[in-house]
């Protein structure tokens, strides 16, 4: 697939736009990332320079020509092999099939083929509604969602995505892609596994609301995970990067990140547990080695990459940061070829929302 990627410094929203589109001609479509003080102004921008150009983005810290950073403007092009139809899913916490006839419609423009098209998105809240809703219709289609939460939102203020020149809250942009010269392959990592002895237990009550995991085994779950790890209740909370929890469905698991304990001796995450649920304490893993498996994994599946784009965990990046990893991650990512990431607060995969994973599309 034809793909434009440019980036700017500049801190005026016209020079920075002017910069990252450099040279781009012709887009079919524009997706793009930017600081979020910003991102009222480089949607504008973008929106003046190409008027009648389908455009999704959002803010955050963004992973382009080995580095990392909220300060830039990154922008990727899709050229006219990619035949493209965006939108938006509004009112994410009240009606969330309020605009589902849009992505059904999406579809129904773009018609998937054989793993050639994606559905990519970026939401703002309301991750497991979204994507029980979003697969109605991708589960018909046969297309896989890779997406994340919008993560680098300024203190007190809302977040936001960004399509077709509108900034939206409480919503979803979308952007169904079809590639109609090659594949689109998608792909998750996961560097916390169960270990030989994990113990299995069942959430046997849960808060949805709140995302609570209030007790495992009919006990309080900070009281379990303090005591099948040796360590005080008050270690539980900073010991996310090293031992999450994990949803077990069949050979499956997702990553539950806990950040918080209610008084009750409940654990908040990021992802919901529902009652009845499998859980294990799950281990952090060799993350070179894991990503080295991953990597190889795509080569040999893709002998002809055009692109790369993954959407890598706030947690993950954090991790990398305090290992000195993250430089290697980058340049290791960027040797399977072009290559753009950003962070999430959350990743969405097929059909799960889940923590502490990175999710990338692969295009030929």
């Amino acid at each position: 697939m034809q793909t434009f990627v440019g980036s700017s410094l500049s801190k005026d929203a016209k020079a920075a736009v002017a910069e990252a589109t450099k040279g781009l001609t012709k887009p079919n479509m524009i997706l793009f990332f930017s600081n979020y003080d910003m991102l009222k102004d480089i949607t504008g921008e973008l929106k003046a320079a190409f008027p009648d150009v389908p455009t999704i983005g959002t803010c955050g810290i963004s992973y382009y020509d080995k580095q990392a950073g909220d300060n830039k403007l990154v922008v990727v092009g899709f050229g006219s092999d990619a035949k493209v139809k965006v939108g938006v899913l509004r009112f994410l916490s009240t009606a969330p099939l309020y605009d589902i006839m849009g992505l059904k419609d999406a579809i129904k423009e773009v018609a998937p083929g054989d793993k050639d098209t994606i559905c990519l998105e970026f939401c703002t809240n309301d991750e497991e509604r979204l994507v029980t809703t979003m697969n109605v219709v991708l589960s018909h289609a046969k297309t896989a969602l890779v997406g994340g939460t919008v993560f680098g939102v300024s203190e007190g203020k809302k977040a936001l995505v960004a399509v077709n020149g509108e900034l939206y809250e409480d919503a979803c942009c979308f952007a169904v892609i079809k590639n109609t010269t090659g594949k689109i392959r998608t792909y998750s990592e996961n560097i916390y596994r169960l270990s030989a002895h994990s113990k299995r237990h069942i959430a046997t009550k849960v808060n949805i609301q709140t995302k609570e995991l209030v007790q495992m085994d009919n006990k309080p779950a900070a009281d379990v995970y303090a005591n099948e790890l040796g360590v005080s209740k008050s270690q539980i909370v900073d010991n996310v990067l090293e031992n999450p929890l994990g949803r077990i469905l069949g050979d499956e698991v997702f990553i539950c990140s806990q950040y918080g304990m209610g008084a009750n001796g409940s654990l908040i995450n990021y992802k919901r547990f529902n009652e009845n649920d499998t859980v294990s304490i799950l281990k952090l893993q060799d993350y070179q080695e894991v990503n080295d498996e991953t990597r190889n994994k795509i080569k040999n599946e893709n002998p002809k990459i055009s692109f790369v784009l993954s959407i890598n965990c706030i947690y993950r990046h954090m991790l990398f940061e305090q290992k000195n990893h993250l430089g290697d991650f980058m340049n290791d990512m960027g040797s399977l070829g072009k290559h753009v990431g950003v962070v999430g607060g959350g990743e969405q995969y097929k059909t799960q929302h889940v923590n502490q994973t990175m999710v990338c599309a692969v295009f030929e």
